[in-house]
Parts: structure tokens; sequence; C-alpha cells
């Protein structure tokens, strides 16, 4: 059997028997089902894009219903889905993390709203399943009010074309925008989405990503090359990959650059995070979407750079409070980057939770 013809199963065993991963029945059973998913999908035939009149006389029972699995940080749910997605034989498919799906409908809506009269959404859903019949979201989260607002009516679209959807989240559909704006207008599109896909919890007790850089440090000073050689090794055992993808993150309607992005984790320099004028909408927004953040080449902060140290300490808030493990290269230990000048007492907390959040303690939170 040819590569190209390896199911998700086969491909998930081979990585058992070749010893890169454990045994762990709560991420077979998951397996099982994208095996079943992909089964369907090998038989399945969508609606060619300009059968029109297909397209609402399909019955809904001969559409494969999609996958949503959720589970705490480090389970393995990216990985498997991108074991799916590499092995389904099944096309035109779509494979995005969350965020930058949404950052990339809202320049679409935009778009659309210039060449179009009345709703946008409908125009950008139709062309969404006319590019691909099968999307795979990484990281399944709604925090961003705009964002909530326009799911029912995108999905809705989306269903009506046929597209099967496949998820991964740390939350379950229940849990999306939880305690958020307005937020009865949002439960529409959980029974939506509830009513389109399979949701499965996958209980792995086991926190495989932690595994993977537990004893290595997590601050490195000074931020000199042998340093970053170091940083890029953490990186690599992490993520599996060398570097990253560009992304961004849609934050109230704007758009947040993400240098690199691989594996649920994150990697900005300083200039990235601190330079530009970033609130904490922004760094809530990283929190949400990375469960690791790779901060590169802090300096030692000058009392001109006052504005520079009150974002990092918004930032460092932020990651604490939402238990992000960070992975740091600076000039200095945490309590010299910003000894003097305006709101220097306020930075001695920060530097009291950089030490904390370098910590085992900390990571295994």
């Amino acid at each position: 059997m040819t590569a190209s013809h390896i199911t998700p199963v086969q491909a998930y065993r081979a990585l058992i028997r070749s010893g890169e991963l454990d045994v762990d029945p709560a991420q077979a059973l998951a397996m099982e089902k994208l095996q079943l998913l992909a089964n369907r999908l090998a038989s399945y035939e969508p609606p060619s894009r300009t059968d029109w009149f297909s397209f609402f006389t399909r019955k809904r029972g001969e559409v494969p219903k999609g996958l949503y699995f959720f589970g705490g940080v480090g389970r393995g749910k990216t990985m498997l889905m991108d074991l799916f997605y590499d092995t389904v034989s099944f096309e035109p498919k779509r494979r995005a993390h969350f965020h930058e799906f949404m950052a990339d409908i809202h320049t679409r809506i935009s778009e659309a709203r210039k060449s179009h009269d009345g709703d946008p959404l409908p125009v950008v859903g139709d062309a969404l399943a006319g590019e691909a019949a099968l999307l795979c979201f990484d990281e399944f989260h709604v925090t961003d009010i705009a964002d909530a607002m326009i799911l029912r009516r995108l999905f809705e679209r989306l269903f009506e074309r046929n597209v099967i959807v496949v998820a991964t989240s740390n939350v379950p559909p229940t849990g999306l925008y939880k305690d958020g704006l307005n937020r009865g207008l949002f439960e529409p599109f959980i029974e939506l989405l509830e009513d389109n896909v399979e949701v499965l919890y996958l209980e792995s007790r086991k926190d495989y990503r932690l595994e993977k850089i537990a004893g290595s440090p997590r601050y490195f000073s000074p931020a000199d090359d042998a340093n970053a050689q170091e940083m890029r090794k953490s990186w690599l055992r992490l993520t599996g990959t060398q570097k990253g993808e560009p992304s961004v993150l849609a934050v109230k309607g704007r758009q947040l650059p993400v240098p690199e992005v691989a594996a649920g984790a994150a990697w900005f320099r300083y200039e990235d995070l601190f330079d530009p004028p970033l609130g904490p909408n922004d760094y809530l927004a990283i929190a949400d979407a990375f469960h690791t953040v790779f901060i590169e080449g802090i300096p030692k902060l000058t009392p001109d750079k006052r504005n520079q140290a009150r974002r990092l300490v918004t930032c460092i808030d932020a990651f604490y409070d939402a238990h992000v493990r960070i992975v740091v290269s600076a000039d200095c230990e945490p309590h010299e980057i910003y000894p003097q000048g305006d709101d220097a007492f306020l930075f001695e907390r920060t530097a009291s939770r950089l030490i904390e959040m370098r910590s085992e303690g900390y990571a295994q939170r």
C-alpha cells in the first residue's frame, strides 16, 4: 500500500509502532471516530459546484456528520486532526487555525460589502463552500463578539452547502463564548453546530506537550546567539517543526499579526509584542489562542521605555491569569528588566511572576 493510500488509523498505528507515540485509549477512540468519518467521505460525492438544484434536494442524512473533539491542553488533538487531514482521501479540503480562519472571514466580508449589495455572509459562505467541502479547524475558540455574531449565519450557509466540519477545541460546544456579551444571541450557533457534528471528549489524562519540555529551561539569559539556539531547540521539541507559519488573530475588528504559529504555540519577538500600541484585549486574545508563547529578546528597559514596560506588565498579567506557558529570552534576570522609571514598582510583581512562570510547578498547573 502506497503512502498516499495510508488511512488515518494506519498512520496513527505506525507512529505507535515507531515509538513516536505512546498507546493512549482516548486518542485511539478519537482516531477510530476520525477513521469512520474518512470511510464515509470515501464513498460520498458532494454536489457539483454548478449543480445548484442538488444542494437543496439532497437529503441531509446522506451528508456525513463532522466531528468536534475537545479536551485539555496537550492531549494530542491537533496531532490527531492533522493525521486525519493529511491522509483522508477527500477533496477539496482546507485546514486552518480557527483564529486565522476568522481573520480571513472578516477580510472576505469587507471585500464582499464593496462588491455586493445586502448581506455579505451568503456570498462569503458560498465562496468558502466552493473552495472546500471539508473544513478542519484547530483550536475552535470564540471570545470576540464580532466573531460570535456572524458564526451562526455563516455556518448556516456552509451547512446548507453540505460542508463537513472537523474541529478541535479545549471546551465543548456549550463552553464556546462562555459569559460573552449577548451570549443568548450566540446560543443558536451552538445548537446548529451540535446538529452537524458528533461531539467527543478526548479524556486523556496525560499532557504530552508538558512532557516534551519538562525539565527544559523556560527563561534564557542573556539573549545571545547561544541561548537563541537553545530556545529554538525548545520550540522544535514542543512543536515538531523548526519554524512556524505566520498567522493573524482577529481582535475587535483588527488583525493582530503572529509571526510564527505551530501546534498551538506562538513565537514573538520583543518588538512584535511591546513596541506596537497593544492593549489588554490583544494579550487576552493571544492567551486564548495559544497554550505556549515564546518571547524572544526582551531588553533591559530604560525609563524612556515606560510604555513598553507597561505593555509587558499587562501581557504577563494576561498570560499568568490564563495559565499560558511562556518561554523567554532576555538580556537580564526578571528583576533587572525595568528597575527604574515610572511605574517601576509595578514591575516588581511582573518580575515575580516571570520567575514563577519558568518553574515546573507553574507549567504543571
